[in-house]
């Protein structure tokens, strides 16, 4: 069973085609960083206008790679949510054109979900449930228990800036440019274990993040003057943002019983990160490689798979859904 999947949530023009949920015939980015970086951040109505220039050619080059054609797929999904939406809607309308004119069934797919089944791809590994999900991005920072397909509950949360979002702010604050999480990362592995300690923040959800606090006391040394260099103050930011990340996704893990832990969002490309979730869980890790982590239209077309073998098939009058969360 092939299923094409589409998706244009915020930068990225992809497009991707998976057999049976987890074999990955091909994925195509048509990426628009270069473009954005002039700015400090994605401005939507650029993306929006990329969207729709790149999504015709993407789909070609997908299906030639693919060695496929429209009509030989057995189903369309498609990113509804959460997202940009005016880049939302360049994707999902394409969606549905194309399940309209090749009758193919159209499954809504949350960006969120899509970001999880990224882990299965291609990998020997098989979904052992119940699974605690830890989705970091530029707008998510989220910690997930997935009791089965479908099945999600929302156990703690980002309460202001998303992981990448802060990773984009002090990489601005630094001086290294726009996308900041790739950046830092870079910096940060040439560095030394940093003598700085920077703020974690205490909440009373256990399992919710801030990163706001952390942003601010960047910003506070920066302009002090007075910090350590560039490369030991974006290895201790980069530390703390971890040490958050990884803490709470293992209580979560051990607290709910989970067997599996499952690394997912663009921020999942960050090699300390992948390191020490792996060094510190008590069950198996599964992360996807980098290219997996940012988005992508293979992980819509997983998701897809499993959410069409459900039946959650949308009608061609059906919305995008900018909001949209899970769990």
């Amino acid at each position: 069973m092939k299923v094409l999947g589409i998706e244009t949530s915020c930068d990225e023009t992809a497009i991707g085609v998976v057999e049976d949920g987890t074999h990955m015939l091909t994925s195509i980015v048509a990426s628009q960083v270069e473009l954005h970086a002039t700015y400090g951040g994605v401005v939507p109505e650029i993306a929006s206008r990329q969207h729709v220039q790149a999504i015709i050619p993407v789909l070609d080059e997908a299906l030639a790679r693919a060695g496929c054609s429209m009509g030989e797929m057995d189903a369309v999904a498609a990113t509804f949510g959460p997202g940009l939406a005016g880049a939302l809607l360049v994707g999902w309308n394409f969606a549905k054109a194309l399940a309209y004119a090749y009758e193919k069934p159209l499954v809504p797919i949350n960006h969120l979900e899509g970001h999880v089944y990224a882990a299965w791809l291609d990998r020997p590994e098989v979904a052992e449930f119940p699974a605690l999900v830890l989705i970091v991005s530029g707008g998510h920072s989220d910690v997930v228990l997935m009791e089965g397909h479908g099945r999600y509950r929302r156990l703690g949360q980002t309460v202001d800036d998303a992981a990448g979002e802060a990773f984009d702010k002090v990489a601005r604050l630094l001086g290294l440019g726009f996308p900041g999480g790739p950046a830092i990362d870079k910096l940060a592995r040439d560095a030394a274990k940093p003598s700085l300690r920077l703020p974690r923040a205490k909440l009373d959800r256990p399992y919710d993040f801030s990163f706001s606090g952390l942003k601010t006391r960047v910003q506070q040394l920066v302009r002090e003057g007075n910090a350590a260099e560039t490369r030991e103050l974006a290895a201790a930011f980069q530390e703390s943002v971890v040490d958050s990340l990884v803490t709470k996704a293992v209580a979560a893990a051990e607290e709910n019983d989970a067997r599996q832990v499952i690394l997912s969002g663009g921020v999942a490309a960050n090699s300390a990160l992948r390191a020490e979730l792996a060094e510190r869980s008590r069950v198996p890790v599964l992360v996807p490689p980098p290219a997996l982590c940012t988005d992508n239209g293979a992980m819509i077309a997983a998701c897809g798979y499993y959410r069409w073998q459900a039946g959650d098939v949308a009608g061609l009058d059906a919305d995008v859904a900018p909001g949209l969360v899970i769990g």
